[in-house]
């Protein structure tokens, strides 16, 4: 049954049955995660007794609503987000009988990448602002957003059409983007008019959402070198060799810049397991140590191959701990 039923499946009582009925691990959630948590779920299947669990990309926001959903066969057992879970949705996951146990697995950075071919970009956050915005201010007052190419908001900018593939409102990087780069370079006419106008992305074509698969946005920006595309470091870091990162407030995403701070435009990865299913399906407390080791999420761990900024030893072991002890999620206020 594929896991886009699940919220609209009923939900069964996990026991013994259950068990039987599935015994491979079922992983939904963001897409910046996902190459993460696959190459953590292959080498579980290889190396493990246990069947390779099926890991699906539905964004940090669509998993999370199909994890607490609620506990049975019928719902997944870990989701990954590219930001922590809300509030909100603990509270969802609390009502509907689920556990959450958060587990942060390291940083990523977020891009804005377009062809090796095309033109370096050097951009400030202010000038992704003005140019993605759905509103900002001209002469005083706040208007339908005018811009059409990147010149007209700095003419040391390319004299080319804004066109950005970037992801969906249910994707965590969206939410990330919006949060570092929109809240926090609002510039302060747009604020003293109506600090509401800070979030919301252009809906007249300059953006253009492109689903939660990144690999197919690499291909699209490569295809087209005026377009430029949002996503995780680790997919600029897979594909170095058709893409490459902008510049940002004068630093370029590298491993480096991320891990340090210095760049500007990074966040926490994480996943979540679901504590009622741990015990019934097979091979959850299993998977997360394995994704927790530092052999997968250390310092010198094999997903830094894969782009992964691990976190500091003291940070890792906390939350490997966390994941062996089942330590429940605590809200953030």
């Amino acid at each position: 049954m594929k896991l886009a039923l699940y919220a609209s499946v009923a939900v069964v009582a996990l026991g013994a049955s259950a068990a039987s009925a599935r015994e491979q691990l079922q992983i939904v959630g963001s897409s910046t995660v996902f190459p993460f948590s696959t190459t953590v779920a292959e080498r579980f299947g290889q190396t493990g007794g246990f069947p390779t669990p099926v890991v699906e990309s539905t964004g940090s926001g669509g998993g999370y609503k199909l994890f607490c959903a609620g506990v049975g066969e019928n719902t997944p057992d870990i989701t990954n987000g590219s930001r922590r879970i809300k509030d909100s949705e603990i509270d969802t996951c609390m009502a509907n009988g689920v556990t959450p146990v958060e587990v942060k697995i390291g940083y990523d950075g977020i891009v804005v990448a377009n062809a090796s071919a095309a033109p370096e970009l050097n951009l400030t956050r202010e000038q992704l602002f003005l140019a993605l915005s759905k509103q900002v201010v001209v002469d005083g007052a706040l208007v339908d957003n005018p811009y059409v190419n990147w010149s007209d908001i700095d003419a040391a900018l390319p004299n080319a059409k804004i066109e950005v593939l970037g992801p969906p409102p249910t994707s965590g990087t969206r939410d990330a983007f919006v949060e570092l780069v929109m809240e926090e370079a609002c510039p302060e006419a747009v604020e003293a008019i109506s600090e509401d106008a800070c979030g919301p992305i252009r809906e007249d074509g300059a953006w253009i959402d492109a689903g939660e698969n990144d690999n197919l946005m690499v291909q699209k920006v490569e295809a087209n070198p005026a377009a430029v595309a949002i996503f995780g470091f680790s997919y600029l870091d897979q594909n170095a060799d058709k893409i490459k990162g902008a510049t940002i407030d004068g630093v370029k995403p590298s491993f480096e810049a991320i891990a340090d701070g210095s760049y500007p435009v990074s966040r926490s990865l994480y996943f979540y397991i679901k504590k009622e299913h741990v015990g019934v399906v097979p091979g959850i407390a299993e998977y997360a140590a394995e994704f927790t080791s530092d052999a997968a999420s250390g310092q010198d761990g094999y997903l830094t191959e894969k782009g992964l900024i691990p976190l500091p030893a003291e940070d890792h072991a906390k939350y490997a701990a966390d994941a062996a002890n089942l330590t429940p999620v605590a809200k953030a206020n």
